[in-house]
């Protein structure tokens, strides 16, 4: 196996003002497209206890129409992620946006029309179908970014890059939530449908699919397929089966992103109900802005903080940050179940994001693209993503029934198994690298 420094001693490329600019042009808009996605995503959760009260729904009925959304996003990330990379992240894009922006309509205006009736299954129904579009959002992200950046860059990009998707939890969050709070409730689904609508307008005419279709040179990424003479040829199900669903360091780092999925999901699903049956904090007032904030805020450091530390202090080695942060995540979530004061949890729920956020990023963005390659990005975003979305599905009703049984006492408790069992996976992943996923496929 190489040593853990030889990535490091890869120098990153030197780019022309006029490339760093194009890509600025690229990946800024993908961000904020992918945002507005998180905003027609979340706003579900932010009208939790609004749709439970309305319609008289426990929070197992309730987490049916997550698990609905979550189970349709997992199974069509898997397979979709295939697609994106044989037609292109740009096309992948505009698909999504405009199947969010229609369903996020769909839904607020048959709120609007005054709908009563088969609530439950109408909108399990209608979420997943919304889910299922939002699928090829971080698959296209992923396959287009992978062509633009070298494995030296990719760490703190993907920092720079959770900006962009923690600004989304702040729309769908803190924004969402004065939404909820100052107008008519429906309107949560009707603004980030909107809002989607005008980034597919942009995405349009912004995007790229390469450096080559933006009118620049291809650059040698470093990544795990920069070195194969057939790495521009659309994959195959041989190819999928022999060097990525065989290939042990991601089939270990997408087990990881399904203990991720549960901890996201289980915390993000479930706070808004938590806040305000716990501790009285609704919508709208300072205190739940302090906590979506701090979603945002916490996402922010969390992805800049990991994607330093991994490229800056670990020689762009992604698992032992992981490993940092899953403990990170364990501590955070043992203080937000034991205190009683609200502000404290109201900082807490920002605080776990933090850690969570931190590690979702480094392993579905990042990681995704190293051991993936420019080749096979999107399809091993899609398994990571996918498989994530599996457990995420297991936050809805199963962690609702639990909710219904057994009360808030038991909430973070359910959740630290998952993120304990991240991080005995990533020690067996210490010294991992792109350049170890290179020698595994040439002696495949």
């Amino acid at each position: 196996m190489p040593s853990a420094t030889a990535v490091s001693d890869v120098p990153a490329p030197k780019h022309d003002p006029a490339y760093r600019r194009r890509r600025f042009a690229n990946w800024f808009p993908l961000g904020v497209t992918y945002a507005t996605f998180y905003m027609g995503r979340y706003n579900l959760n932010v009208a939790s206890s609004e749709i439970m009260r309305r319609f008289a729904f426990s929070k197992e009925q309730f987490g049916m129409i997550a698990t609905a959304g979550f189970w349709t996003y997992a199974l069509s990330v898997i397979f979709n992620g295939p697609l994106a990379d044989r037609f292109g992240g740009r096309r992948a894009i505009l698909i999504a946006a405009v199947g969010a922006a229609a369903l996020n309509g769909i839904i607020g205006l048959l709120f609007l029309s005054g709908w009563q009736t088969k609530v439950l299954v109408g909108m399990a129904l209608l979420y997943a179908v919304n889910m299922y579009f939002q699928s090829f959002g971080a698959l296209s992200i992923v396959k287009i970014n992978a062509h633009w950046f070298h494995v030296r860059e990719r760490g703190v990009f993907g920092g720079i890059f959770g900006i962009m998707i923690s600004c989304g939890y702040f729309l769908a969050m803190t924004v969402g939530g004065w939404i909820l709070a100052k107008m008519p409730w429906y309107m949560v689904f009707l603004i980030p449908s909107a809002a989607i609508a005008v980034m597919l307008a942009i995405d349009y005419y912004l995007i790229a699919d390469t450096p080559n279709h933006a009118g620049h040179p291809d650059i040698d990424t470093g990544d795990a397929t920069s070195a194969h003479a057939d790495k521009d040829k659309p994959v195959d199900f041989a190819y999928l089966v022999k060097n990525i669903y065989r290939n042990k360091i991601i089939v270990t780092i997408t087990a990881a992103e399904f203990c991720t999925g549960f901890v996201r999901q289980g915390l993000m699903l479930w706070f808004v109900p938590f806040l305000k049956e716990v501790h009285g904090i609704a919508p709208g007032t300072a205190l739940f802005s302090m906590a979506t904030g701090g979603i945002t805020i916490g996402g922010i450091v969390g992805g800049l903080v990991c994607g330093w530390m991994s490229d800056a202090l670990f020689q762009s080695r992604r698992a032992p940050v992981a490993f940092l942060f899953y403990l990170g995540q364990i501590g955070s979530l043992i203080w937000l179940g034991r205190t009683h004061n609200p502000a404290t949890a109201a900082f807490l729920i920002g605080f776990s994001c933090m850690w969570i956020f931190g590690v979702h990023g480094m392993l579905s963005g990042t990681a995704s693209m190293d051991f993936g390659g420019t080749k096979a990005a999107g399809t091993v975003a899609g398994l990571m993503d996918g498989v994530q979305y599996l457990a995420s599905g297991l936050t809805g009703f199963l962690l609702g029934g639990i909710l219904d049984k057994y009360g808030w006492g038991v909430w973070t408790y359910a959740i630290i198994p998952f993120s304990a069992a991240g991080a005995l996976l990533m020690l067996t992943l210490w010294n991992a690298t792109p350049l170890n996923t290179k020698i595994t496929l040439e002696k495949a």
